[in-house]
């Protein structure tokens, strides 16, 4: 150990546990103790001034959902309470690893977030045009995106540093898959899929809660660049996905998704043969179906683009009534940070900002804080209770309580035989049973090519590290990434070897 540097806090204090979260029981909750998740999610909220640490470069409008189908018997949310009612949305789309002034057509995930304004508060869905995500728990979200930004010593992307994090976790496979995949380069905004990716919970007016995965289905149709067509369109106009959704709806032509959610009980839950709180890993369809709910329509462009898509703010942790988590980690994770990053871009009193305020009653005890706007409540009380103000809480939104995994606190290997260790099944799937000729093919060229930016001493290991998941996913793809790659396969067969071993 005195050759090495020990790992330690910004305090100082040495640590061993940079991957797992504290929680109970190994798919049980976060514990709040665990503060060197909140250190690292902290600094990390912090390291960029003024854009967004990830989702710079954005796209906006306003629209309306509308109900089409009855899911009372799932949720009592008054946004879903009967078929024909309408709520207002603002929806804002994005690239996750480029700057503010990027192009929009990189390979790259795509942030799928819509903040519906209903009368119990603002509910914000923030998820990604994949239903997956690279890592399983927040401590390592971080990580993960230092190595989709830029080198601290070249200050330029580095395919060696994104391929050495891959192939060190294989949990990303699945999502790896899908973003070297046409997927990876959508044609503009309308004609990519949303979904929520983390699992949620619903409960209805009995207090029973399901689980529900969030689909948005583009009424558009999918329609994805090739990689080629990608890169010449970055060429001619950076703006693409920008200029496409403001031209479309100032012209009439409002885009349209459908949203759908698959439900799991809490029974069901507890017997499939994955973890359904793995943001890694999709629930089969053929389990459990889709259930149509209604119908998303942007129809209204930001006056100002600063204004509303700049200073929009979503944040996972904003649920209302009927709507609630799930222990998924990455969704735990994200219940702190969100709001954090908010506070610190935005300030105090983000919410107040005309995008993010909720258009509805909002009583509380908040006061002062940085560009405070509202009055600041002027004379009424800041503390509770007290015998003045007639605010009461309405003890009709109790929730019922939650019953834990486990009464073991402890850092757990998300990775482990208990935690789901099984990278290569799903992938697998993914590329024999979903994909076509031309998408595989079109896979095994994009991945070549974005492996062939490995460079450096360390390139044989990162490559044939990352050809043992590929194979282990389906041999067929394995063997043509590394044909394409010019790889000697003994040399990776006997790096499979030696990784069992």
């Amino acid at each position: 150990m005195s050759d090495h540097k020990r790992l330690t806090t910004a305090s100082g204090r040495p640590y061993t546990e940079n991957e797992n979260s504290k929680t109970a029981g190994p798919r049980g909750p976060i514990l709040l103790e665990d503060y060197i998740l909140h250190e690292k999610m902290a600094h990390f909220n912090r390291e960029r001034i003024p854009e967004r640490v990830v989702h710079a470069k954005g796209s906006g409008a306003f629209g309306t959902f509308t109900v089409t189908n009855d899911i009372s018997q799932y949720t009592r949310a008054k946004v879903f309470s009967k078929v024909g009612k309408k709520t207002r949305v603002f929806a804002r789309f994005s690239t996750v690893g480029g700057e503010r002034g990027s192009a929009d057509t990189e390979r790259d995930p795509r942030g799928f977030a819509v903040k519906f304004y209903t009368e119990d508060g603002n509910w914000d869905l923030v998820g990604n045009n994949t239903p997956v995500f690279f890592v399983k728990d927040p401590k390592k979200f971080g990580d993960f995106i230092h190595t989709q930004k830029r080198d601290p010593f070249t200050n330029m992307k580095s395919p060696t540093m994104m391929w050495d994090f891959w192939s060190l976790n294989p949990e990303s496979l699945h999502q790896v898959m899908i973003l070297m995949s046409d997927r990876g380069t959508p044609y503009g905004h309308r004609h990519m899929n949303g979904y929520g990716s983390h699992t949620f919970s619903m409960l209805n007016a009995k207090n029973e809660r399901v689980y529900v995965k969030y689909h948005f289905k583009t009424a558009q149709g999918i329609k994805n660049f090739t990689d080629e067509e990608a890169a010449q369109m970055k060429s001619k106009d950076m703006d693409f996905s920008q200029r496409d959704l403001i031209e479309h709806i100032e012209n009439g032509d409002f885009p349209k998704w459908n949203l759908k959610i698959q439900v799991m009980s809490m029974e069901q839950s507890k017997k499939v043969d994955f973890n359904p709180f793995d943001l890694t890993k999709v629930w089969p369809h053929g389990d459990f179906p889709l259930i149509d709910v209604g119908v998303m329509e942007l129809n209204e462009n930001a006056d100002n683009y600063f204004q509303d898509v700049e200073q929009s703010a979503f944040a996972p942790a904003h649920v209302v009534d009927g709507l609630g988590y799930s222990p998924d980690k990455m969704l735990q994770g994200r219940l702190l940070s969100y709001p954090d990053a908010h506070r610190y871009r935005l300030g105090t009193n983000y919410e107040q900002i005309p995008v993010n305020r909720c258009p509805y009653a909002v009583n509380n005890y908040q006061r002062d804080g940085s560009m405070r706007i509202d009055g600041n409540q002027g004379r009424k009380p800041n503390y509770f209770p007290n015998s003045f103000d007639d605010m009461e809480i309405d003890q009709s939104y109790n929730e019922p309580s939650d019953e834990l995994d486990s009464n073991i606190a402890d850092w757990y290997d998300r990775n482990s035989k208990m935690g789901g260790d099984d990278h290569y099944s799903q992938p697998g799937k993914l590329y024999r049973e979903v994909m076509d000729d031309e998408a595989k093919t079109n896979l095994v060229n994009n991945t070549v090519g974005a492996m062939s930016g490995v460079e450096g001493p360390k390139k044989e290991e990162i490559i044939n590290r990352q050809l043992c998941h590929w194979f282990r996913a389906d041999e067929e793809l394995g063997r043509r990434i590394a044909e394409g790659l010019n790889v000697n396969l003994d040399k990776v067969m006997q790096a499979m070897h030696e990784h069992h071993a």
